[in-house]
């Protein structure tokens, strides 16, 4: 019998767990996670608002309940957890599932000063995860940065202009629900260093900014026009085409009112963070143009934005984990197929999915080839991998190395506390937001 352990219990980790219980009749497979909650970035990095998005929670579930398959949330593994060379001699095989845990930084004098944020940062508190700063993201602020363009830059956007009605049917941990529903953030510049042809997000985010009730959406005809695929988007891709089409009737249109404003940027690239003592206080881009190559250069030429919160959503990165190669360059695992690579040659037993394996790049949806193809080399291997000895049951060592993991039952008991405060607080399901909350809710189910 194979028995395999996924670190990592978002998309990537269940997409592996499940090509592996739907190709092998005997496997069994253990989803390991830090957190004693399943799901990864679908519990934690949807915007709450994404009821549909959030759903696939469901789809998920599905795979952790198989009879093969068995959730171990609550285990570190690396440093203060257990050892990646431990892990190993309990599993014929790893497959790693980590994603991409930082941000990228600007790199630009000011980042560190009070209000500037990460937009996961922010994405964090507003999604209750135990690791999240309790900070008062919004206190204070009159005007919010967001600095990139993509769907993350999209959702925090939004939020910022959301109001209590919209935010309170949601799961959305109470302290962060008050702090939003009264915050005086009434204006939000989303701004890009490139044109809007080159803009990350997808339509249907894009179309929901000028959705929200009490908002109207602003855009400068001349930034837009600097884009040449923008003046004439013939060339360009169906997704990007739509774009241009969404921002092209924002452009021509009369604004309508409401108490917040969101602006579109585009062109525009930040080089430092205007400071009112140790806070925020804008932000200073240069005008760029297009440099006929696809990308942008420098005009010269500057402008200043004024916010008192700042969020940078410029992408993000992997991190090494403890006794696995990583490429710095790249911030990825060395693979091939899939199979991990030590100094170009191939790590028996050892794998990676997802953001840790290509980068973070694709949709929720691409990580299901990403699984499939290291699944399929992971089989291939398999008649050699299950020639060396391993427990009868994994559970049993690492319950020997201190580790007590929170099993199905345990996750269970988050779901019931959170749906009873959900509704001591006159809400549906509101999450718990810290780490002391869900060990204890987890621990009334244990057994």
């Amino acid at each position: 019998m194979l028995r395999v352990a996924v670190v990592g219990s978002g998309p990537s980790g269940v997409y592996s767990a499940q090509g592996l219980v739907q190709q092998d009749p005997v496997v069994r497979v253990d989803v390991l996670d830090r957190l004693p909650c399943p799901y990864g970035l679908v519990r934690y990095g949807v915007a709450p608002d994404h009821e549909k998005i959030k759903s696939l929670q469901n789809n998920l579930r599905t795979v952790l309940e198989h009879e093969r398959v068995r959730f171990l949330g609550g285990v570190e593994v690396g440093p203060g957890g257990l050892p990646v060379e431990r892990l190993r001699e309990l599993y014929h095989a790893v497959v790693y599932c980590v994603g991409a845990a930082t941000d990228r930084h600007l790199g630009i004098p000011g980042e560190e000063l009070r209000g500037s944020w990460s937009a996961t940062e922010f994405v964090s508190w507003y999604s209750a995860h135990p690791d999240a700063l309790a900070e008062g993201f919004v206190l204070g602020a009159r005007a919010a940065v967001v600095i990139g363009v993509g769907n993350v830059a999209v959702d925090v956007t939004r939020m910022l202009a959301r109001g209590v009605t919209e935010l309170s049917p949601t799961d959305m941990p109470q302290a962060a629900l008050t702090a939003l529903a009264t915050s005086k953030v009434a204006e939000v510049h989303m701004v890009g260093r490139r044109g809007p042809s080159q803009a990350r997000f997808t339509t249907k985010e894009l179309r929901e900014l000028g959705t929200l009730p009490e908002t109207r959406v602003t855009v400068n005809p001349a930034e837009l026009e600097l884009d040449p695929a923008y003046v004439d988007p013939s060339g360009l891709p169906a997704p990007q085409r739509r774009n241009v089409e969404v921002l092209r009737g924002w452009a021509s249109a009369a604004p309508a009112e409401g108490r917040h404003r969101i602006g579109l940027r585009f062109f525009l690239r930040p080089v430092a963070f205007l400071a009112d003592g140790d806070r925020v206080a804008g932000v200073r881009f240069e005008r760029t143009e297009p440099d006929g190559h696809g990308g942008v250069r420098g005009t010269g030429r500057y402008e200043e934005i004024e916010a008192q919160l700042v969020l940078r959503s410029v992408g993000y990165r992997g991190m090494p984990l403890d006794g696995l190669p990583f490429d710095a360059e790249h911030g990825t695992v060395p693979h091939l197929a899939g199979r991990v690579l030590r100094e170009g040659v191939v790590a028996p037993g050892e794998y990676v999915a997802g953001w840790i394996k290509r980068g973070p790049t694709g949709v929720i949806g691409t990580n299901r080839p990403c699984a499939k193809e290291t699944v399929t080399s992971l089989l291939e291997d398999a008649p050699v991998l299950v020639r060396r000895d391993v427990p009868d049951d994994p559970l049993d060592g690492l319950r020997a190395a201190g580790i007590t993991p929170v099993e199905w039952s345990g996750w269970q008991a988050i779901e019931r506390a959170e749906a009873e405060l959900g509704a001591a607080l006159g809400r549906s399901v509101v999450k718990l937001p810290d780490w002391a909350s869900l060990w204890e809710a987890a621990r009334s189910g244990a057994g």
